[in-house]
């Protein structure tokens, strides 16, 4: 495709495609094109424009970048498959074209039109208000539609048709800035919770086959275990499982699920087995189907929004009840219309979503999902916090160092037999078993029967009629009564207790202990520094790891506590006992023992590299590459729920004194409205502006990627 560079930096460029008109369609397929790129830190493509804004590493991921544009092509059915079913552009142009031809219909009419067409205009616009109004009185409530079918009203009656044009224009912009941030977030919401299961096990004659979702047809069947999102809509052929129909349908108890059952996308195997039928392929519904669940929903809005809009309708009868008796005191029109030139809801309804919606915006710069305005401010309310230990407090890429083998075993047939187990449940340890015998070039092809996952133990299945474990100590020795040769005992004692140890047992007896060095992040001493400065009063750490594992890596980032070798149930029941005692608890984790707890806590955190039931679940999602992430996310819901409450006490002070101006006779009613108008769209634009200050972040030299700076923070809000 040819394009040219019209400018470029160090660590990007913009470049202009050669092409008379570039489509939304367009668009999102060079933009997901160009995301599909390693080398890629971050794309923007402009479609009116047709520019594309590159952020990259280094010169040589600059050669790459000119050499995948010259062979992109927008017709290529590879390039297609990669853009999402929904991307959000097609809903933010509507809205974009809409405000603008708000506003240029108001202008054409306030400049062009002759002074007894906009009378007439004002009038037949009018009418929807004031029947919106009477609509209110009907039900027997004195809510905003009441003042402003009575503001609109009462400025015709006086002949200020300009006043009332002004009214009814902010009125529908803010009723229109509302509605794109309730539907731009119900879609970003959608878009997240979609599924981003990105491989499925597939039934065949032969071995199951791990393929890409994106490759599979109606007719084919995949296999769903213990704890697995179902990628797909189909009909269950073999097996018997519970499914988790929540995502969906709203259910909260499982159902079971049998030869002949219907199973959705988006639902989650709680427990079972069963092999499903697909019927409808990947992108075939199921954001219309999660719109429809949460369109209504009162989950976005945040305890301060929702505050916000019902004081707006609680002045209502007080700004009704200020008209009758400043009438009644002064008879004075000029002074009794003051309390209906001034419309709380106006500036209420507008500032408070806008700037729920600018930090989301601003959190998803920093690679943060943000489900809901509700969960930015239990971040900002949280004084416990709880991590998981590994792919969370340590990096997510674990390795496995040593394989230490028992019972004259091969240590090569031993990483064979744990790989070909632990690849059907993707976590960030058995990522590292699968990698280490994907290194020393040992294929695991599939030689055992059913696998089952036992969730916080480890995954079980039979190798000829014989059973094969792999998991923890305590689900190895204890659980199931595995043994180990006495003469090899002083060995199994003598593995380094700094790594975390995977027991591979056969017929009852450990055949092999897998060493994984599971490094705690660097950046992980000064993020929890961090969040102590920030207010959270007790950041603990709960691991299915053992107690000398747990407890050196505690000491070492100075946790305010610890709890080791944990089952799931303990993680929740730990954050429903901090509930009760009036904290606030987030719960941060990667895996799918962590998601009972991820569900439970005020503001579940999942890590973007960890497994997708864990993503689905949680109310955030931030990226593996740095935890200051967490702090940045903590800061900023802080400085917006600040912000929010700034806001919340100029609009009510500031017109409250209009108000009390207008009542006293220093203002004229339409000043009043004017001064009101003019501070509703100040407001309206404060809060679309950046919480955290440009020396908060950085661009590194290596990557280009856009990172926190926590040593240039700073102490306010605005």
């Amino acid at each position: 495709m040819k394009c040219r560079i019209i400018h470029e930096s160090r660590h990007s460029m913009r470049v202009r495609m050669e092409i008379f008109r570039m489509t939304l369609d367009r668009a999102e397929a060079l933009e997901y094109y160009l995301r599909s790129k390693d080398y890629v830190v971050d794309v923007k493509v402009y479609d009116r424009t047709g520019d594309a804004v590159i952020t990259f590493g280094d010169r040589e991921a600059r050669s790459r970048i000119v050499e995948a544009l010259a062979q992109f092509w927008w017709d290529d059915p590879k390039i297609k498959a990669l853009v999402p079913e929904h991307t959000g552009r097609a809903l933010s142009r509507e809205y974009e074209d809409r405000i603008w031809l708000l506003i240029l219909g108001r202008v054409f009419r306030k400049f062009c039109l002759p002074v007894p067409i906009q009378i007439i205009w004002t009038v037949v616009s009018g009418i929807s208000y004031i029947l919106k109004g009477l609509k209110c009185l009907a039900k027997g409530k004195i809510e905003v539609p009441v003042l402003d079918a009575a503001a609109v009203t009462a400025s015709m009656l006086r002949n200020d048709f300009s006043t009332a044009g002004s009214i009814m224009f902010l009125l529908n912009l803010g009723d229109l800035l509302e509605e794109w941030t309730h539907r731009k977030s119900v879609d970003d919401l959608a878009r997240s919770i979609t599924l981003k299961t990105d491989k499925v096990w597939v039934k065949t004659d032969g071995p199951d086959v791990l393929t890409d979702v994106k490759s599979i047809h109606a007719g084919d069947r995949i296999i769903i275990r213990t704890s697995n999102v179902i990628p797909l809509d189909g009909n269950v052929v073999e097996g018997t499982a519970m499914v988790n129909q929540a995502a969906m349908t709203g259910e909260s108890i499982s159902v079971e699920k049998r030869p002949g059952s219907v199973v959705y996308a988006g639902t989650v195997v709680e427990t079972g087995e069963c092999v499903v039928e697909v019927t409808k392929v990947a992108g075939s519904g199921r954001y219309d189907q999660i719109v429809r669940m949460i369109e209504d929903s009162e989950k976005l809005k945040s305890a301060t929004e929702t505050k916000a809009y019902h004081m707006a309708d609680r002045l209502v009868p007080w700004s009704l009840a200020g008209t009758v008796i400043t009438w009644l005191l002064t008879h004075s029109a000029n002074r009794s219309l003051s309390f209906l030139m001034v419309d709380f809801s106006c500036a209420l309804k507008l500032a408070m979503p806008l700037s729920v919606l600018s930090a989301m915006n601003e959190a998803s710069q920093l690679n943060i999902t943000v489900k809901g305005g509700k969960f930015l401010e239990a971040i900002a309310e949280a004084d416990t916090i709880v991590f998981d230990k590994t792919g969370t407090l340590t990096r997510s890429h674990p390795e496995v160092v040593q394989i230490v083998p028992f019972d004259g075993t091969d240590m090569s047939e031993d990483l064979r037999l744990a790989a070909c187990l632990e690849e059907h449940f993707p976590h960030s340890v058995a990522n590292a078993v699968v990698e280490a015998a994907k290194k020393r070039g040992l294929e695991h092809r599939e030689i055992h029967t059913k696998v089952q996952y036992l969730v916080a133990h480890g995954i079980a299945s039979t190798i000829n009629d014989r059973k094969i474990i792999i998991g923890s100590y305590h689900f190895v020795f204890e659980d199931e009564h595995c043994t180990v040769n006495p003469e090899e005992k002083d060995r199994l004692d003598a593995i380094p207790d700094e790594y975390t140890h995977l027991y591979l047992a056969y017929d009852g007896k450990l055949k092999a202990v897998l060493c994984i060095f599971d490094p705690i992040r660097e950046e992980a001493p000064a993020v929890i520094d961090w969040l102590h400065e920030l207010g959270v009063s007790k950041i603990c750490m709960m691991t299915g790891d053992s107690q000398r594992t747990a407890g050196a890596v505690a000491r070492q980032l100075k946790l305010d506590g610890y709890y080791a070798e944990v089952l799931p149930e303990d993680k929740a029941s730990f954050i429903r006992r901090e509930q009760e005692a009036g904290r606030r608890v987030i719960m941060l984790g990667d895996g799918i023992n962590d998601t009972p707890a991820l569900s439970e806590a005020d503001a579940g955190i999942a890590v973007s590299s960890g497994a997708a039931i864990a993503r689905e679940v949680a109310d955030i999602t931030i990226s593996a590459d740095s935890l200051y992430s967490i702090a940045a996310l903590r800061e900023l819901s802080m400085k917006l729920m600040l912000r929010i409450n700034i806001n919340y006490g100029v609009i009510i002070g500031f017109n409250g004194s209009l108000i009390a101006l207008g009542a006293f006779g220093l203002l004229m009613p339409a000043t009043s409205a004017l001064l009101h108008n003019i501070s509703t769209i100040v407001i309206g634009l404060h809060g679309t502006t950046r919480l955290l200050n440009d020396e908060d972040y950085r661009q590194t030299e290596q990557t280009g990627k856009l990172q926190i700076l926590p040593e240039k923070r700073t102490e306010t809000a605005d």
